[in-house]
């Protein structure tokens, strides 16, 4: 079971980027996936989940900026991430729900 992040990189404040994660060697449709994101000395947030009904969450300081979806035809999850602030710049990883299968995370930096 694998998943590989992508889509990280360096933008400027106010600007988008959006995370790909691309799963292989389990069955993607059966569960749910999420996105997490780590700063170093701050620990590990839960950002985002997407659950096998299609149902959705996200933490209190991303909700009306980021937007998880996911294609079960393609066995990708997607963390669409506008009006991006330096407060956003972490290592971001994607994880099954529950969190049994991790990537290796992508890292977003947010800054002029």
């Amino acid at each position: 079971a694998h998943l590989a992040e992508s889509g990280g990189g360096l933008v400027q404040p106010g600007g988008s980027l959006r995370l790909s994660c691309a799963a292989s060697g389990f069955t993607f449709s059966s569960f749910g996936m999420g996105w997490a994101r780590h700063v170093p000395g701050k620990g590990l947030e839960w950002v985002s989940g997407i659950y096998s009904d299609g149902s959705t969450s996200y933490t209190d300081s991303v909700k009306g900026r980021f937007t998880i979806t996911r294609d079960n035809a393609k066995n990708t999850v997607y963390l669409q991430m506008n009006t991006l602030s330096p407060e956003d710049t972490a290592v971001y990883y994607c994880a099954t729900v529950p969190a049994v299968i991790w990537g290796q995370g992508t890292q977003v930096t947010v800054s002029t």
